[in-house]
């Protein structure tokens, strides 16, 4: 008799720091948001804007595992940092807004592929396919969005021929909206979701979710899981992870929020 399939991994997440997370879903291996400032560095931010590291990451670029690609949600040092820039595999594939992927490929990273909203991509291996959909955010509110980049959220959608397919989403930096329900309707119910807090504020505006609003967006969303990054590694973030836990307990959510330590991993499966 011919050997029985092995059986597919179940998906995680090993926690880098900031938004920085390898990925693991079925034979895929995926980076997000590469930052491997060390502590006491500054991440430049743009319009003069800079923040200096709080902590260390668990990883350098001479760490990772083999890639499939980079998901980047914009392009922010501390999102996409100098030592990314310089040290990263320039023939992997970035996928991220097409503003971020004109900056990239004039860096020299020539895969880098620009999703419009909703735009997907598809990545295929030993019989399994990983579907990439750019999904809505905002970084900023009123007149201060023109100052900031544009960013993108990411559903992924793993398919392994089982009875339906495995989706997480990441936020991305994005403030919490009533729109973002689009997400469930047009990809389907989620059974995990990143989430970039940490109440990030420039020029005195919330331009990331804090403790409330992410709470907002996993009543908004329903996840079976919910991990929290992208909360405690630079000084502009004003709120921190116990702010998220203490909205999270005040609410009956039917999601389980699973933290993460740096250098860890833990299952993305509800």
């Amino acid at each position: 008799m011919p050997p029985a399939p092995s059986p597919t991994p179940s998906p995680t997440l090993e926690f880098v720091g900031t938004a920085t997370t390898v990925l693991r879903l079925g034979p895929f291996t995926l980076l997000t948001d590469p930052n491997f400032l060390h502590r006491g560095q500054r991440a430049y931010l743009g319009k003069g804007l800079s923040s200096k590291r709080l902590t260390e990451p668990s990883l350098q670029p001479e760490d990772l595992p083999p890639l499939d690609a980079v998901v980047l949600s914009h392009l922010h040092g501390d999102h996409f940092d100098r030592v990314a820039r310089d040290r990263l595999d320039r023939s992997l594939p970035v996928h991220t807004t097409p503003a971020s992927a004109r900056t990239l490929r004039r860096w020299g990273f020539a895969a880098a592929s620009g999703l419009d909203t909703w735009d997907h991509v598809d990545l295929e291996r030993d019989g399994a396919r990983l579907r990439l959909t750019a999904a809505p955010g905002v970084h900023a509110p009123g007149p201060l969005r023109r100052v900031l980049p544009p960013v993108m959220g990411t559903v992924l959608e793993l398919d392994t021929g089982g009875e339906r397919p495995f989706r997480t989403y990441l936020s991305g930096d994005t403030l919490c909206r009533p729109w973002l329900a689009e997400v469930v309707e047009r990809c389907g119910p989620l059974d995990a979701a990143v989430l970039h807090l940490g109440g990030t504020r420039a020029f005195g505006v919330l331009v990331t979710m804090d403790g409330e609003q992410g709470a907002d967006l996993l009543e908004l969303l329903r996840p079976g899981v919910a991990v929290p990054v992208h909360h405690d590694d630079y000084t502009v973030f004003r709120s921190p992870l116990s702010d998220f836990l203490a909205a999270c307990r005040a609410r009956d959510l039917g999601t389980q929020v699973r933290t993460v330590e740096r250098g860890a991993t833990v299952p993305l499966a509800p």
